[in-house]
């Protein structure tokens, strides 16, 4: 089990960046214009840089919603590979069936 803060962490980086989601996208679009003045595409720049660090996307971790595991999560589940393992093998999981020869 990781840690509460480190997984409480994970979750408000996920607040803020869905809350300056459409801001930054905004000012993205207008930062990589090439067709307006240089002068207006370094002003959204500098605003973009003024907006918290945590807001950006890329500092989501991938974290298991079971565990709070960062490394070796399924996309598609949300879930760590040794939590999918443990689950699967008490049938928890429909379909999946962990095979054994």
């Amino acid at each position: 089990m990781a840690k509460k803060s480190s997984i409480e962490k994970n979750n408000r980086r996920r607040k803020l960046a869905a809350q300056y989601a459409a801001k930054r996208t905004k000012l993205k679009a207008v930062a990589n214009d090439e067709s307006l003045p240089l002068e207006e595409r370094f002003q959204a720049r500098l605003k973009l840089a003024e907006l918290p660090r945590n807001a950006s996307a890329t500092r989501i971790r991938n974290r298991c919603e079971v565990t709070g595991r960062p490394r070796g999560v399924y996309r598609k589940l949300k879930m760590s590979r040794i939590a999918l393992r443990e689950l699967g093998s008490l049938g928890l999981i429909p379909g999946l069936v962990k095979s054994s020869w």
